[in-house]
């Protein structure tokens, strides 16, 4: 197997499974015309967050690394009136990149954006009495992934969901020795997961449009 086919049959999935959606393919490509990095999920990715979202009954959503806003709009998508989704984001270019993105696709009402870096932002959260939140998406920095594991335990409650996207880094997370600080905060995140009583966990690989990747998933059970 390789990436051609992992690409053709999430082409596929989401041909037969995903309807073509004028908001989502336009906030791709002006992500893509802005400059901004290709690090949003793939289409069928966006519905599972999507699908999660509504399975949970989530009506409070934390987003740790906003971009373009993709992820954002399908979870913003998922939630019901009253909602709402707080993304994390510290580029202002892609911060207004994303809020144009979420405006198009008529979700606005639901989704604040907060500017800066994700440490800076996150206390005044806890000041502002946002939390606890149902579902919370990390998908930013790995090297403070373990940090955003610690707030994301402030702002939760028993039941919240965590997922933490890009955890499997081309399987270098399986090399202790690796030097790569993205792979060191994935390991690290997953030792303080390993190590605290109150969640339970699992980690799926995946391939496909986006290659060789997964994401792990958390239940905070107390």
């Amino acid at each position: 197997m390789n990436q051609a086919t992992w690409s053709a049959v999430d082409n596929y999935f989401c041909d037969t499974l995903i309807p073509t959606d004028t908001a989502l393919t336009q906030a791709l490509l002006d992500s893509d015309a802005a400059g901004l990095p290709q690090h949003h999920v793939a289409p069928n990715q966006g519905k599972f967050l999507h699908l999660l979202v509504k399975m949970q009954g989530a009506r409070k959503i934390l987003e740790f690394g906003t971009l373009g806003g993709y992820s954002t709009i399908w979870l913003a998508r998922a939630l019901p009136e009253g909602g709402r989704v707080i993304t994390l984001e510290a580029n202002p270019q892609a911060a207004a990149i994303a809020a144009a993105n979420i405006a198009r696709a008529e979700v606005s009402h639901l989704v604040d954006i907060r500017i800066g870096k994700a440490l800076d932002t996150l206390p005044l959260l806890e000041q502002e009495g946002l939390g606890p939140f149902d579902f919370i998406f990390i998908d930013a920095d790995k090297p403070n992934n373990p940090h955003y594991l610690e707030w994301s335990l402030k702002l939760s409650r028993p039941g919240t969901v965590i997922i933490g996207d890009n955890v499997v880094r081309n399987g270098a997370v399986a090399d202790a020795d690796s030097e790569d600080a993205n792979v060191q905060g994935v390991r690290l995140f997953f030792e303080l997961i390993s190590a605290n009583p109150r969640l339970s966990a699992t980690a799926i690989q995946t391939v496909g449009s986006k290659g060789f990747d997964g994401f792990s998933m958390v239940l905070v059970t107390a």
